[in-house]
């Protein structure tokens, strides 16, 4: 009789009385309820200390449930580990404020101080952590979004937003990919992207016809077990222009939504949804 291993949610939060019930009704039983453990490490019994117990906790757990409310720092230092680790991380807050700009590109929710409202959010959120996990067992490809930042430039004539998109793709199975035989970036109209400085053609996605495809050269042809590769992406875009009288220019322009990115094999097609938000502004320099 084989026994199923339920996937392991390790806590990051700040350990003060008020956070109790969010984590024990908010978070925990929730996460019982969805078949998943989910334990804080203050609630844990080990022998090394706290810092070390909590470096091995977050390489032993299937994915990150942290809370920002507040900025505690012993907070924002565990997530840069999970975050070096490759984990995947889903991040809580009662304030959008207290994510940071650089981290507002990850995954996160923002709960209010409501614990009805935090369970509504993390509910679909655990059941697509288990959905990753899964397929990430299954599966030679894992896609990350590393970077993104955005720029904006204006002229008296019009203003562009420049995104730039640095994503990774890794192999963490002992066996090699299938052959890569194309990658397509899907995105909303309006777009377009370059890649290594040259321009990528692009088409109607044809499943979609709100979204354009734009083709990319795959960095590699297949990747070893424990291989990885890159992408760096840069995408343009015209938000204003002095010529089609709608609106007023703008000195900043909030980006949120999300770009799916394609691998087309020869076993079949692998895709990732990678979720955006940003602020594009002028930079002083």
């Amino acid at each position: 009789m084989t026994t199923l291993v339920k996937p392991f949610a390790f806590v990051l939060m700040p350990f003060a009385p008020e956070f109790d019930d969010i984590y024990k009704l908010g978070i925990q039983k929730l996460a019982e309820e969805k078949g998943v453990v989910a334990e804080r490490v203050d609630e844990q019994i080990y022998s090394e200390t706290m810092l070390e117990r909590i470096y091995r906790q977050i390489d032993a757990a299937d994915f990150i449930i942290a809370d920002l409310t507040g900025r505690n720092p012993n907070v924002f230092y565990e997530i840069g580990f999970a975050h070096a680790r490759q984990k995947m991380c889903t991040l809580l807050t009662q304030n959008a404020e207290d994510i940071p700009f650089d981290l507002k590109h990850h995954r996160h929710l923002v709960y209010g101080g409501k614990i009805q409202r935090l369970r509504e959010l993390l509910s679909p959120e655990l059941d697509w952590l288990k959905e990753e996990l899964e397929r990430s067992r299954s599966s030679t490809f894992t896609v990350e979004l590393k970077k993104v930042r955005a720029e904006l430039t204006k002229t008296e004539w019009r203003a562009d937003v420049e995104v730039e998109l640095v994503i990774d793709i890794h192999n963490r199975t002992d066996r090699r990919t299938p052959e890569i035989e194309a990658i397509y970036l899907n995105t909303g109209k309006g777009w377009t992207y370059s890649q290594n400085g040259e321009d990528c053609a692009s088409t109607e996605n044809p499943t979609d016809s709100k979204m354009l495809r734009h083709f990319l050269k795959a960095p590699i042809t297949r990747l070893s077990p424990d291989g990885w590769a890159q992408l760096a992406l840069k995408g343009r875009r015209r938000m204003w222009s002095k010529y089609t009288g709608k609106d007023d220019v703008k000195d900043k322009y909030p980006l949120k939504g999300y770009v799916n990115l394609d691998i087309v094999t020869s076993e079949g097609t692998f895709s990732e949804k990678l979720s955006i938000e940003t602020v594009a502004e002028e930079y002083p320099f």
